[in-house]
């Protein structure tokens, strides 16, 4: 009797410790999924950004927009590569067979409650820049990250020289913006992680002289300073549409 109660005793020990280490490698390999996840969303938000794209001359497609508060957004538009998020679904042929190349697109990011209606995701809809979003859009994004407490975006002011929440000037670029991601459940009680990432653009917004040639193939210079680089008034051969002046930087 006293052997049973002994094998009894240590069989007892043996399952709780399997449980327990099951129970560890299960929340183990959740938070790693999370964290994995989570330095995704942030990248694929910092990629994109690099990706811009800003035409002064059709400036109404090409909008910089930014929500902050109880219902965060950022919306702009980008050249995107191939391997960019479901890039798939707008590089296939059409069922009418017509082939599809949507590399420009318009971003939205935003949070929206998540399936238990306790915790927020974010999540991205994309569309070509003239059309609207297609109903899988609207209905499907693709969820870049759950347990979202909170999505902030913020500009640098140039004249202020700080960091602004707001970004009235949707028809230019920032110099710089920082986006700021908060995970964490509400009801765990730990503390949230924070991610922040600060990005500067490769790019500005294209100048309209730039985009529009003359009928002979020239450009039309119609600003600058006498002597400047970018000037039309310089010296002969000295107007650069690429660069100095105020012609501004190019993508």
């Amino acid at each position: 009797m006293l052997a049973l109660a002994i094998f009894t005793m240590l069989t007892a020990c043996l399952y709780s410790t399997w449980v327990l280490v099951m129970k560890a490698t299960t929340i183990g390999k959740g938070r790693a999924a999370q964290l994995q996840r989570e330095r995704i969303a942030m990248q694929t938000l910092e990629d994109s950004l690099t990706y811009i794209q800003s035409h002064q001359a059709s400036i109404d497609y090409y909008l910089f927009e930014i929500q902050n508060g109880e219902q965060p957004l950022l919306r702009f538009t980008a050249y995107l590569p191939k391997d960019f998020p479901r890039s798939g679904e707008f590089l296939n042929n059409t069922p009418d067979g017509v082939s599809m190349d949507y590399h420009l697109r318009q971003l939205t990011y935003s949070l929206q409650p998540d399936d238990s209606g306790q915790g927020k995701d974010l999540v991205l809809r994309q569309n070509p820049i003239l059309m609207d979003l297609s109903p899988e859009e609207l209905k499907t994004p693709l969820i870049l990250a759950r347990n979202v407490n909170s999505f902030q975006v913020e500009c640098w002011d140039t004249n202020a020289m700080q960091w602004d929440t707001e970004w009235d000037a949707t028809n230019m670029l920032p110099p710089l913006v920082r986006v700021t991601l908060s995970f964490g459940d509400t009801f765990s009680g730990q503390p949230p992680q924070v991610i922040t990432r600060e990005i500067s653009f490769p790019s500005a917004t294209m100048p309209t002289i730039v985009q529009t040639p003359n009928y002979n193939g020239t450009f039309q210079p119609s600003f600058g300073l006498p002597g400047d680089q970018g000037s039309p008034n310089g010296p002969p051969g000295s107007y650069n549409p690429y660069g100095g002046g105020s012609g501004g930087a190019l993508h």
